[in-house]
């Protein structure tokens, strides 16, 4: 699916797949650099990581392993509700691990803010973040996140892993939403 298969429910496209490609390259060139020679976890959280996570981990020529998390803070709308649940936990142990984070979107900060302290109190070797959009304007929380692709503004963005209802998520660039779609 392409943009032009959207009609009237796409307002505008933010990110393109080439500036996606592009902007995940130099993330994993970072990662690699910063991670050599250490035993590596990247933590995806589902559902809307699945897209990043596949295309940086497939970048990176650092040894990793995958775990997949799934918390919950959202319904169907399109603000957090600040409250977070354990969905799926993680089957990895993580004592003594590099721990990365890998997430879609950082937009309040709470739930990423409540995750980064449940892994840490796992004991690991270090937890850190990569996100592919983050929302400044939009934090409630400080979260130091280590590997950010794109700030953008505070608007509700779909498509390489982000959803509206549990659509759009499979769109290879990231856009808005035309208003009659989630106010209807």
């Amino acid at each position: 699916m392409d943009a032009s298969d959207m009609g009237k429910d796409l307002e505008k496209v933010l990110l393109t797949q080439e500036q996606i490609e592009t902007r995940l390259d130099e993330m994993a060139a970072r990662i690699d650099s910063d991670y050599a020679g250490k035993d590596l976890l990247l933590v995806g959280v589902l559902r809307g990581a699945v897209m990043v996570m596949a295309d940086l981990s497939r970048r990176l020529h650092t040894s990793i392993e995958m775990d997949w998390m799934a918390v919950s803070s959202y319904g169907s709308g399109t603000k957090s509700s600040g409250v977070v649940r354990i969905l799926k936990d993680l089957d990895t142990d993580l004592h003594g691990r590099h721990v990365l984070i890998v997430e879609d979107i950082i937009d309040s900060g709470l739930t990423l803010s409540w995750l980064v302290s449940n892994l840490r109190s796992r004991g690991p070797a270090s937890v850190e973040i990569a996100t592919l959009l983050r929302k400044p304007e939009a934090a409630k929380v400080e979260v130091d996140v280590r590997y950010v692709g794109f700030d953008i503004p505070t608007e509700f963005v779909v498509g390489y892993g982000l959803d509206f209802a549990e659509k759009y998520r499979h769109l290879p660039f990231v856009g808005t939403l035309a208003p009659h779609v989630y106010s209807g």
